[in-house]
């Protein structure tokens, strides 16, 4: 019995390859298991580098170059990024737009899904077909969504004006087709679907995992619902909290669809979001390179939320068993 221990496992050392080294293992029964782990999945990493690290790669390198698609690279340098800050009109106020969507957007939407997940979170008869119900406006594509918000929210012949005026409204709001409004409409849509998705999906995850004692002990000392939320609801969905936060800001700093299908960034540039800036110099005027440089600066502006994020949720993000 020793000996055939001895056989199948052997100390890491000039009797195992290098294979066996490079995989962690300390047998051969160890390196024939992990070899065979790293076959499956290696489709998988065959496509992460081809399809995600490869095109990461070429846009961080044509971000350096003027580069028409049509044309080879040529090398300019940091000419990109220079023309970005200093010379480009519409990269601060694109910029700017899209951070009023975000200061809108993640709040509401993350206060308004906490809220719809409590509710629908109550052991009632028909929980489970409002659930449903709430869900649907997310299994929709956002391009089958801004259309119909486009048609509902018509000015003149649109179903929601028709239903103000028939209820005294003599001005209806222009929505899309007005500067004052066209930005708070195009939150309003994004915030509807958001509320009901998957952040409330994920927000009412994370209720049903927190433990009914603990709301029994809180009634036991005199606990209302206020304090139960307050003070065990909350602490225990910090960690919930924290990763629907994570994706508001980054999903509103990346905010597309909706502009593209509903305005195309207007009127005069009301809605014409960062992304959107990104998508027209890379796709409709052909500035292949000057759009990389763009999508560069999005991401490092992605790192910095998220990290900035992740530094300060060591302070009020609770995890059970700390």
């Amino acid at each position: 019995m020793a000996v055939a221990q001895n056989q199948q496992s052997v100390p890491i050392g000039s009797k195992l390859s290098w294979i066996s080294r490079a995989v962690g293992a300390r047998s051969r029964v160890q390196t024939n298991k992990a070899l065979w782990g790293y076959a499956f999945s290696l489709p998988w990493i065959i496509g992460l580098i081809v399809f995600w690290g490869g095109p990461i790669v070429a846009s961080l390198y044509f971000g350096f170059t003027e580069y028409g698609i049509t044309s080879a690279p040529k090398w300019v340098g940091l000419a990109n990024y220079t023309r970005a800050f200093t010379a480009d009109n519409l990269f601060w106020s694109s910029l700017g737009r899209t951070f009023t969507f975000a200061a809108l957007y993640v709040p509401v939407a993350i206060v308004g899904a906490l809220l719809l997940a409590v509710m629908l979170n109550q052991k009632l008869v028909g929980t489970n077909i409002f659930r449903t119900v709430f869900f649907v406006p997310h299994l929709i594509p956002a391009v089958a969504l801004a259309v119909v918000w486009t048609y509902l929210l018509q000015p003149t012949l649109g179903p929601v004006n028709a239903f103000l005026r028939d209820l005294g409204v003599d001005n209806p709001p222009a929505w899309f087709t007005s500067m004052d409004t066209a930005l708070y409409s195009v939150t309003m849509i994004n915030i509807w679907a958001a509320v009901g998705g998957n952040t409330m999906l994920i927000f009412l995850a994370g209720l049903q995992g927190v433990p009914q004692e603990l709301y029994d002990a809180a009634s036991i000392d005199g606990g209302g619902k206020w304090a139960k939320f307050r003070h065990v609801t909350l602490p225990l969905l910090t960690p919930t909290i924290f990763f629907n936060l994570v994706l508001a800001v980054i999903g509103a700093l990346k905010v597309f669809t909706t502009a593209w299908v509903a305005t195309q960034g207007g009127p005069s540039y009301a809605t014409w979001f960062f992304a959107l800036h990104i998508y027209n110099q890379a796709f409709l005027y052909f500035k292949m390179g000057y759009g990389s440089a763009l999508a560069w600066v999005l991401a490092a502006i992605l790192i910095v939320f998220t990290s900035f994020q992740v530094v300060t949720s060591r302070r009020w993000v609770h995890y059970e068993g700390e």
